[in-house]
């Protein structure tokens, strides 16, 4: 039995030792790098308030990127234990009322706990235990460095925000900013959404909305624009502020070339917050005239839109200009070169449009009905040409049956289309007079 005994002893000795040997070498967690360890998504319900699923984080205008060069874990100081609050590191939050503060504990308040010493920033003196020392906290410290420690980055928000106006309101912390104390490093996912904002500064109860309207210039950097209007800056060096898609419908994506007129329609004084006037005009009175407005194969379609809705047309395009400068090089105006009419026709054979007798696609019905559309390429010589008493094709009349009963009010109304054919002292027109 002994020898038995003897002979099991290195098989003991080796489960024993083995699972101490993966017991070394198996990584020890490093907590503090991250939000959560082994870096794992934070769930929604310790985001901030108003936070979508999937969350796109804060807005990356108003709050810039950040470079977290400091290890630290919020939920081991926030413990029983320990026992600090938001308040124990973050005092002068209580007090600000500028968004440029700066709210980030100095490595002052850590002397107490961890037997430092930041009093001199020159010459810092380390701590006792290995939780004092500079490369515990600092990522990236060397040693050789001797102080220097690799610079933080959180660049300022480009908000107006008063942090002491909402601690006097008895906001918590965790309105804005989640559940900061079940996390270890918090990072600008922590910021506030804007959504979450108006939870409170949209809500109909008084005392949850308090005196902060939500209007945009409330919490928005302002840009003073001429005669003294006030309009929110759009362009920083973070990138352009645009509203979201929430936001009255108002995300300036691909679309919403085509939506902005139902935007602008609800409520233009929205669009005025950030848009002059002359920003809208320059497109809708033609100085500017961008491509996206028709599609691609528009050249094909405008015919027939400009035959149904030529007061849209008209509304960015002059007919004598735009319309008959075009149609002149393409061949299907009147006054084009004679052999540019020879590979293009714009009206239908001359057997229906100016052959009798006169039937559905001829000019004469298509004059009366849209003749607009007829003088965006020919003036009123083209129809004299045949029309008149002199010119080629005399004999067509150019007044419809039971003319006189109404030429009265057409000659008062507007007398040049008659002086075409007649003389101011013909006395035919007598009549009409």
């Amino acid at each position: 039995m002994k020898s038995l005994a003897l002979a099991l002893l290195p098989l003991f000795a080796l489960i024993l030792v083995v699972p101490l040997a993966v017991a070394d070498s198996a990584p020890v967690a490093l907590h503090g790098m991250a939000p959560l360890p082994d870096d794992r998504k934070v769930p929604r319900a310790m985001l901030p308030p108003g936070t979508f699923d999937p969350d796109p984080g804060p807005s990356g205008v108003v709050f810039p990127a950040q470079r977290i060069t400091v290890r630290f874990n919020h939920a081991r100081h926030m413990t029983k234990e320990v026992g600090a609050t938001c308040k124990t590191c973050h005092s002068s939050a209580l007090r600000s009322k500028s968004a440029t503060d700066s709210l980030i504990p100095t490595g002052e308040a850590c002397d107490a706990c961890h037997s430092t010493d930041h009093s001199d920033a020159a010459h810092v003196k380390a701590g006792d235990d290995a939780s004092g020392q500079c490369g515990y906290c600092h990522v990236g410290y060397k040693a050789s460095d001797g102080n220097v420690v690799p610079a933080l980055e959180l660049p300022r928000a480009n908000l107006l925000f008063d942090h002491k106006a909402h601690v006097d309101r008895n906001i918590g912390c965790p309105q804005c900013h989640g559940a900061v104390d079940q996390l270890e490093l918090a990072t600008r996912d922590q910021l506030p959404r804007m959504r979450g904002c108006f939870n409170c500064h949209q809500a109909s109860d008084a005392a949850s909305r308090g005196d902060a309207k939500s209007a945009c210039d409330t919490c928005h950097v302002r840009a003073d624009a001429a005669g003294g209007a006030t309009r929110i800056k759009t362009m920083f060096a973070s990138g352009t502020l645009l509203p979201p898609r929430w936001l009255h419908n108002a995300e300036h994506g691909p679309d919403f070339i085509e939506r902005h007129k139902t935007v602008a329609a609800d409520d233009s004084q929205f669009c005025a917050n950030c848009h002059k006037e002359d920003f809208c005009t320059d497109c809708h009175d033609g100085r500017v005239r961008p491509r996206s407005v028709h599609p691609n194969d528009y050249l094909n379609m405008h015919a027939i839109e400009a035959r149904m809705s030529t007061e849209r047309c008209t509304s960015c395009h002059q007919q004598q200009s735009f319309c008959l400068d075009c149609h002149m090089r393409v061949g299907v105006a009147e006054s084009s070169p004679p052999n540019a009419k020879e590979s293009a026709r714009f009206h239908p054979p001359k057997s229906i449009w100016s052959d009798p007798p006169r039937k559905p696609g001829h000019h004469a019905f298509e004059a009366e009905r849209n003749l607009n559309q007829c003088v965006s390429c020919h003036t009123e010589r083209d129809c004299v040409a045949c029309h008149g008493a002199l010119g080629v094709g005399a004999g067509f009349d150019p007044h419809r049956t039971g003319f006189l009963g109404g030429c009265a009010t057409q000659l008062r109304r507007n007398p040049r289309p008659c002086f075409a054919c007649h003389e101011p002292s013909d006395g035919v027109l007598a009549q009409c007079r």
